[in-house]
């Protein structure tokens, strides 16, 4: 079994595959305080419930935005697991053919879905993939090739910096209320959120087909992607194991097993 890591800003997505099906998937808030023994408790412990021997995980591969979690992921994974993770970095291969400025600046997590995307749904026509995690990220594919992207406030930030901001605001639960003509603060609250990022997400898409000339299939994933979607015409497939298959995807193509 392999297991496949995406470390965020907010949160740990664990999946683990045998063979190209995963057994199980979970996630955990992203911790800076912990050490590698409690990453690799929590991590065994997670296997234990879903009947998973921890001799059972023979590789894995890690994909992460968090730099100074890095050595502490992969210290877990050698001494408890007995693997060296495969790692979304410089000398790995993707088959991802990139039109940035400087490709080193493009986030791990976005060359994953790239990968993913790709991979999952061809080539033949453009592809934008709208990313809801702690910062909303637009990813645009033309003919197998990143070509660009756009990155937004995440929905979970915006809605913390509006509590912390204001003396009398509630945190309140992102949900789309009944009527964008809200009639307490808490739907208020959850009007402006919700509705304010399906407006968002709808003007850049917009914009996007009219540069691109052509319509491209628009994929959602992350946190929020079926709360937002909900609100919008515009996302065309909700794909919340995404990273994950992409992940998946990049540790066969640099395994011996995968060639």
């Amino acid at each position: 079994m392999i297991i496949c890591i995406d470390v965020g800003n907010s949160n740990i997505k664990y999946a683990v595959f045998d063979g190209d099906e995963p057994r199980f998937t979970f996630r955990v808030a992203t911790d800076l305080k912990k050490t590698s023994d409690e990453y690799g408790v929590q991590l065994i412990t997670m296997l234990h419930v879903n009947r998973v021997e921890k001799g059972e995980i023979t590789g894995g591969i890690l994909s992460s935005v968090v730099p100074s979690l890095d050595y502490t992921i992969l210290h877990m994974l050698r001494i408890y697991f007995g693997i060296s993770p495969k790692q979304v970095a410089p000398g790995l291969k993707t088959g991802l053919k990139m039109r940035a400025d400087n490709a080193k600046e493009v986030g791990a997590d976005r060359i994953v879905n790239n990968v993913a995307a790709i991979k999952k749904y061809g080539a033949e026509r453009p592809i934008v993939i709208v990313d809801f995690g702690t910062a909303t990220t637009f990813n645009i594919l033309k003919d197998g090739e990143f070509i660009g992207g756009v990155i937004a406030p995440g929905i979970k930030g915006s809605l913390d910096s509006l509590v912390s901001g204001t003396a009398k605001l509630p945190r309140v639960e992102i949900e789309a209320p009944k009527s964008v003509i809200a009639t307490n603060t808490v739907t208020n609250m959850q009007a402006g959120i919700v509705f304010g990022f399906a407006g968002l997400v709808e003007y850049i898409i917009k914009r996007i087909k009219r540069e691109l000339g052509e319509t491209p299939l628009t994929i959602a994933t992350g946190g929020f992607s079926e709360v937002i979607a909900k609100e919008t015409k515009c996302i065309d497939v909700i794909d919340r194991m995404l990273t994950l298959n992409g992940l998946k995807y990049l540790y066969d193509m640099n395994s011996e097993e995968g060639k």
